[in-house]
Order: C-alpha cells, then sequence, then structure tokens
C-alpha cells in the first residue's frame, strides 16, 4: 500500500483518542490547567468521529521522533516546516515557563511594564536558542541575566528587592526548567498543545479570544504559532481528505454512519 506509513500514523491517533494516555492531552485535569476542559478535549469513551482523529493525527506530527522514518507520505512535503513548528512550540514553552516564575517572584508591578516583559522576552529568546543541545548550562544563563533584570526592573521602580532567599530560589527555579519532569514546563507545554488543538477543532478566530491560562504573556508568539500550524494542517486535510476519509473508514468503521467525510 502506498499510504501505509499514513494508515499507521492515524490508526495511532484513534487509539490515542480511546486510550489516552496519563501525558496525554485529554486526561489533562481541570485542576491543574486552571480551567474546565472543552467537552472536545475531555476524556471519552466514545467512537471518536474521524475528524477528531485527524486532527489528534496532526497533535502527534509535534511529538513526532526524528528517528522515526515512517512519517506519513501525505505529509512529507510539510515534515521541514512541521520540525519548525515542533522546534518554535519548545522555544515558546521555554519563554512562557521563564516569564510565569520571574512573574511570580517579582509581582504584577513590574510586569505591567511591557518594556520590561518585552526586555525579558529579548533576553530569554535570545539564550533560549541553544535549550535543545545545552539545556543545563542554558537555563544557567537565562537564569542569571533575568534574575539581573528583576533586580534592576525592581531598582529602577522604587520597589522592595528581592531578599537574597528568594534570589537564591528565583534561580533555582529557573534551573529546573531544563528538567524534564518540570512541573512548570510540563504543563506550559501541554497548554500550548491543548491551544493548539482549540485552533484546529475551533478555527483560529475562536482560539484567539480565550488563551489558556499561564500564556497571556505569550499571546502575540502564540497567536503567530497557531496561525503557522492551522494553515498548514487546514491545507493539508483539503488536499488529502478523500484518502484520510478512505482510511479512517477501515480504522473506525462504525463511525461512517455519523460522518462519511473528513470535513
Amino acid at each position: 500500500n502506498l499510504l501505509d506509513c499514513t494508515t499507521k500514523w492515524l490508526t495511532k491517533a484513534a487509539t490515542d483518542l480511546t486510550t489516552p494516555s496519563p501525558s496525554s492531552l485529554g486526561s489533562l485535569s481541570s485542576s491543574i490547567l486552571g480551567c474546565s476542559l472543552p467537552n472536545w478535549a475531555a476524556n471519552s469513551s466514545e467512537l471518536p468521529s474521524p475528524t477528531m482523529v485527524l486532527y489528534q493525527g496532526y497533535l502527534n506530527l509535534l511529538l513526532w521522533d526524528p528517528d522515526d522514518d515512517e512519517f506519513p507520505e501525505t505529509l512529507l512535503m510539510d515534515k521541514i516546516r512541521l520540525q519548525e513548528t515542533e522546534s518554535q512550540l519548545h522555544q515558546l514553552t521555554i519563554l512562557a515557563s521563564v516569564l510565569l516564575v520571574a512573574r511570580s517572584f517579582s509581582g504584577n508591578v513590574l510586569f505591567s511594564s511591557p518594556e520590561f516583559v518585552d526586555k525579558l522576552k529579548c533576553i530569554t529568546k535570545a539564550l533560549a536558542e541553544e535549550f535543545n543541545s545545552r539545556p543545563q548550562e542554558t537555563m544557567v544563563s537565562v537564569s542569571e541575566q533575568v534574575s539581573r533584570e528583576i533586580h534592576q526592573g525592581l531598582k529602577d521602580m522604587d520597589l522592595t528587592a528581592l531578599s537574597s532567599e528568594n534570589t537564591a530560589s528565583l534561580i533555582g527555579q529557573l534551573h529546573n526548567i531544563a528538567k524534564k519532569e518540570n512541573c512548570v514546563h510540563n504543563i506550559i507545554d501541554q497548554r500550548i498543545r491543548l491551544f493548539l488543538k482549540y485552533c484546529l477543532v475551533c478555527g483560529m478566530q475562536e482560539s484567539l479570544r480565550d488563551f489558556p491560562g499561564g500564556l497571556s504573556l505569550i499571546e502575540g508568539e502564540l497567536a503567530e504559532l497557531g496561525w503557522k500550524f492551522f494553515n498548514l494542517m487546514h491545507h493539508n486535510q483539503q488536499v488529502f481528505s478523500p484518502y484520510y476519509a478512505e482510511i479512517l473508514k477501515n480504522i473506525i468503521p462504525q463511525a461512517q454512519a455519523q460522518e462519511t467525510e473528513v470535513e
């Protein structure tokens, strides 16, 4: 079969939707997200629709193992752009994590200054470019620079300086963002992926009205990522919809009565 890899990819997506793993988007608890999940994001034992399987497949492409050479045939033309999107997602995860930790220590007054936030963004973006190859060293550099900027920012605004204890805690928490099990990093990553799922399911206009909690400081960057991913996947869906519909009939045959086409 010319579309063997595409079939495997969609089969895995259907499995992910019906038996979500603890780390999957659907299994995120509302307490972690700080908001209730929309109906389409909640766990469900019901048979997923072909369209939802396709969207899950698209999201799985942003978790693709580079050593896995069974990339879906229908998306080979988009592979490089998808890798760029995945890289951008990782950069935004680091950026939002750093800003969230920094704000928790320096307070809302400092972060109500657009100039200060933009400066922290520029510093973090520049330093985080090497995160994938040198995560620990990168976060050491980021933590030192961010700590310095917060200290100076508080001083410039005549606000109370951070105590040495809080400074050490700030630096420690920023260091920890480099760890795979870091709670802040993982929650931000999940929320960005949830936002991208929302973009596919509900469309861009609806998605841009309501950003997930913790991502307000990167709304501009997130909107850019959302549009890029949405346009790329929407075009692929338009071109290959008949092929996907045919494959999905065999994966979830019971769904044919409800939805015979990937819309």
